[in-house]
């Protein structure tokens, strides 16, 4: 289980290019604002590497969709902040997948609470800026979850992808961004998940319980431990003679796939909300149709 909480999605906050997302909060112009570095180290904020100042590109973005019907804002190229806890492999792959033009879309912050993880190690080695959260006494460099939405909306970021980050996802956060955080749990959701349910755990729960599928799942947060909405399963069997190791092996080739899919269809507009809550991917090829 990647573990995280969220809640209901309040009136106002970030604006997203899906019908999915509220307005983002208007910022003041460049030039009145102090620089970025400035403002870090004033709130004490710890990101490793600068963001270039890209504003006036995405006002003019911006300002170009308006007149456009709002073609141009929903063209644009997604960002993206990844949170992990470990190696990060799901990072990796949608991280490499926005790299190929797989994912429309540029993973411009990963959010860690184990600042030597693999994960913050492969950002860092291709300049992905690297945030710690939160402050702990194995990490006194991490910072405060208000810290941490002002970095998030210094980024401008679009979506937070978690993916094996094992820490709560706070509720100011999820606040901030109704309906744009996804989670990526190692079972067919609801079976195995909740709290306490992460990593091997889940597989051995699973095979001791006879079940002949797993599988993974990508899915919106909410308020409670792995009881978002679904978006997309892959369906693995389960062998007679498989161990946890095995079994996980064997998910996470899917997770690697099937997050990636979920991903590209966010930042290509194409999730709906069916009018009792249930989110649906459109088909690339065919738009009356979903997958």
């Amino acid at each position: 289980m990647e573990m995280e909480a969220a809640v209901a999605p309040p009136a106002s906050g970030l604006r997203r290019s899906l019908n999915i997302n509220p307005a983002r909060a208007t910022r003041p112009a460049a030039k009145h604002r102090p620089s970025l570095a400035a403002r870090h180290q004033a709130n004490a904020v710890r990101c490793e590497l600068p963001r270039r100042p890209e504003a006036r590109l995405r006002h003019r973005a911006s300002a170009a969709a308006q007149r456009d019907g709002g073609d141009a804002e929903a063209g644009r190229r997604k960002r993206l902040a990844v949170f992990v806890s470990g190696g990060g492999s799901n990072f990796r792959a949608i991280h490499e997948a926005a790299l190929s033009g797989a994912v429309h879309g540029d993973v411009v912050a990963l959010v860690t609470d184990k600042p030597g993880c693999g994960g913050a190690e492969h950002a860092r080695s291709n300049g992905v800026p690297v945030v710690v959260f939160p402050k702990s006494k194995s990490a006194p460099e991490g910072i405060s979850v208000a810290e941490l939405i002002n970095t998030l909306r210094e980024y401008e970021v679009d979506f937070v992808l978690l993916a094996g980050y094992l820490k709560l996802i706070p509720t100011e956060l999820v606040q901030k961004y109704p309906r744009s955080i996804l989670n990526i749990h190692p079972s067919l959701l609801p079976a195995f998940g909740g709290k306490g349910y992460y990593g091997l755990k889940v597989h051995k729960a699973v095979i001791a319980s006879g079940a002949r599928y797993s599988g993974p799942t990508v899915h919106f947060v909410d308020e409670h431990y792995d009881t978002g909405r679904t978006l997309a399963q892959r369906v693995v069997p389960v062998l007679t003679n498989d161990t946890p190791e095995l079994l996980a092996a064997r998910i996470l080739h899917e997770e690697h796939k099937v997050y990636v899919e979920a991903v590209a269809a966010l930042c290509e507009d194409r999730i709906v909300w069916r009018e009792d809550g249930v989110p649906l991917i459109k088909s690339q090829t065919n738009p009356d149709e979903y997958i």
